[in-house]
């Protein structure tokens, strides 16, 4: 296996003030925020296998979704652990057991379902080429710095400023040697994979996704979640 996808849907859903579920599985149009993500995975020719990382007690119900949707990539479906950086290193040990090391992993969030095609194989392009993709959006707002009383120390030219997203991408082995050098330190809540990477010293190269890549973490989010794919259903429907 060449192209493997590592998706963690291992997050509570505490902002989405959702009791019932958490919010990798609410639904928009009767079906889940995972699946909506995980179809473009599965459906791109050249991913191979998908690994899912979920809360321990919602695995069933997960594993229940998949023939509903004919899902069929999904190889491995683990369990979290208490951060996200935990959960990412539980599935990339499941992952290198069974890839060899030159493999490209995708990691992406659950709750990140508006990417494409496109930005797939732009990521596994780059992965090939550099060894990493990280995908980012430009920043289209003032970035300012503040000092301790709360004023604007300075002013950021954002030209230069970019937002880093989803997926950020990674040969098998270096995602996963660096998982273990932070684990020796001690370190257990890196808030992503291009932060840890960068911290042992790996080039990063970029891909520019859209601004409609956005992450449901607050009901505003799915809100706009919503929006888009309902304006992107009506183009297909009307032919706009």
């Amino acid at each position: 296996m060449k192209n493997i996808t590592l998706i963690f849907a291992g997050g509570s859903g505490i902002r989405m003030n959702s009791q019932a579920k958490p919010k990798q599985f609410l639904q928009l149009h009767g079906k889940e925020i995972i699946i909506h993500t995980i179809e473009h995975f599965e459906r791109h020719a050249e991913i191979d296998a998908i690994a899912v990382v979920c809360i321990a007690e919602w695995i069933p119900f997960f594993r229940s979704l998949l023939p509903n949707y004919q899902i069929e990539k999904v190889k491995w479906v683990l369990a979290g652990g208490a951060t996200g950086q935990e959960s990412i290193f539980n599935g990339l040990a499941a992952i290198k057991n069974d890839c060899t090391e030159n493999a490209t992993v995708l990691i992406h969030d659950g709750v990140r379902p508006l990417i494409n095609a496109e930005l797939i194989t732009n990521c596994i392009r780059s992965v090939e080429k550099h060894g990493s993709a990280i995908t980012v959006t430009p920043e289209i707002e003032t970035v300012v710095a503040l000092d301790a009383e709360k004023k604007i120390s300075s002013i950021t030219d954002r030209s230069n400023c970019f937002h880093a997203k989803a997926p950020q991408c990674f040969r098998l082995n270096d995602i996963y040697t660096s998982h273990l050098k932070a684990r020796k330190e001690g370190l257990t809540d890196v808030i992503d994979s291009a932060s840890l990477m960068a911290r042992y010293g790996h080039a990063l190269y970029t891909v520019e996704g859209g601004y409609e890549n956005v992450k449901i973490t607050t009901p505003t989010d799915f809100y706009i979640f919503r929006a888009l794919f309902e304006a992107k259903e009506n183009l297909q429907i009307f032919g706009l």
